[in-house]
């Protein structure tokens, strides 16, 4: 089992988006998963919480938030303190990202998917 806990900020349990896809394959590959999006519910066991819910040992987040939408994820997400932030396509933000760089966060601008399949995660 790899260590690396991930965080996927966006979840959702439609299986058409991009975040439920990623929590699964994040499990497929045996990663430690939290999420957190705007409606409740689980993707394979998975609880789906609320904004601002408290972690720890949060190594990475990856963003599924649109830029228009990721201001009042801010403090949270620094607050996590990750290691990394992953701008999935159509989520980078140079604002955020500045604040996270400014913070110590690695940012990364990647399709967590591809990541997982080429094991580059």
């Amino acid at each position: 089992m790899h260590h690396r806990r991930t965080l996927v900020l966006g979840a959702s349990t439609n299986p058409e988006r991009y975040s439920y896809l990623a929590v699964k394959k994040l499990l497929k590959y045996e990663f430690p998963v939290c999420a957190v999006g705007l409606r409740e519910g689980e993707v394979d066991g998975v609880k789906i919480n609320p904004p601002g819910t408290s972690f720890e040992n949060i190594h990475t987040v990856t963003m599924y938030v649109g830029a228009k939408n990721q201001q009042s994820y801010y403090e949270y997400v620094i607050s996590l303190a990750p290691k990394r932030v992953i701008f999935n396509p159509g989520t980078q933000n140079v604002e955020f990202e500045k604040k996270l760089r400014d913070a110590g966060i690695h940012v990364t601008h990647a399709c967590t998917l591809i990541m997982l399949s080429n094991h580059l995660f």
